[in-house]
C-alpha cells in the first residue's frame, strides 16, 4: 500500500513539474516569438506599410501607454505594473489545475515579458513596438496577443471544475 502511495504522490509531483515546464516553454515561445517579430518590423516597416488580406496590415507604431493606447505619456508605470503581472502569474505556478492553464499561463507571462522587454531593453523611450493592424482595432503585436488570448483560456478553464487530486 505504502509503494502505491508514495508512487502516487511522484506521479502527481512529476505532472506538476511537466506543467510548469509547458508554462515556461509556452512563455520562452512567445517571448522569442514576439521579440523576432518586433525586430523585424522595425527594419522592415519603417518606411512603408505591408498590406495583407483585406483591412489587415503591418504598420509600425510605438505605444508609451497600456492596452490601447490608454495612459500614454507615462511608460513606466506599466514597467511596474507589468513586473507584478509577472510576478503574481508566476506565483500561481505552483497551483496549476490543468495543462490547459499551464498553456494560458505561459501566454500571458510570456506576452507580460514581451512587452516590458520592449520598454525597459529597447530604446523606444518605454514604449512597446506594435506592427499588427487590423485598421478597425488598436495595433498590436505578437506579445499582445498571447496576453489576450492567455487571459481567455484562463477565464475559460477557471470555470471547468478543478479534477479531484
Amino acid at each position: 500500500m505504502r509503494a502505491l502511495q508514495e508512487r502516487g504522490a511522484a506521479a502527481a509531483l512529476r505532472l506538476r513539474h511537466n506543467r510548469v515546464a509547458a508554462a515556461g516553454l509556452v512563455a520562452a515561445v512567445v517571448v522569442a516569438a514576439d521579440q523576432l517579430s518586433k525586430t523585424w518590423a522595425v527594419h522592415h516597416l519603417a518606411r512603408r506599410d505591408i498590406h495583407l488580406l483585406g483591412s489587415l496590415r503591418l504598420h509600425l507604431t510605438y505605444n508609451s501607454g497600456g492596452a490601447f493606447s490608454l495612459f500614454t505619456g507615462n511608460p513606466w508605470v506599466f514597467v511596474v505594473a507589468g513586473a507584478a503581472l509577472v510576478a503574481v502569474m508566476l506565483g500561481m505556478g505552483r497551483r496549476l489545475a490543468s495543462m490547459a492553464t499551464a498553456v494560458a499561463l505561459g501566454l500571458v507571462v510570456g506576452g507580460a515579458v514581451g512587452n516590458l522587454s520592449d520598454r525597459v531593453f529597447r530604446d523606444t523611450g518605454g514604449a512597446v513596438i506594435d506592427f499588427i493592424d487590423l485598421q478597425w482595432w488598436p495595433v498590436f503585436n505578437v506579445a499582445d496577443a498571447g496576453v489576450v488570448c492567455g487571459a481567455v483560456l484562463l477565464a475559460l478553464t477557471g470555470r471547468r471544475p478543478r479534477p479531484e487530486a
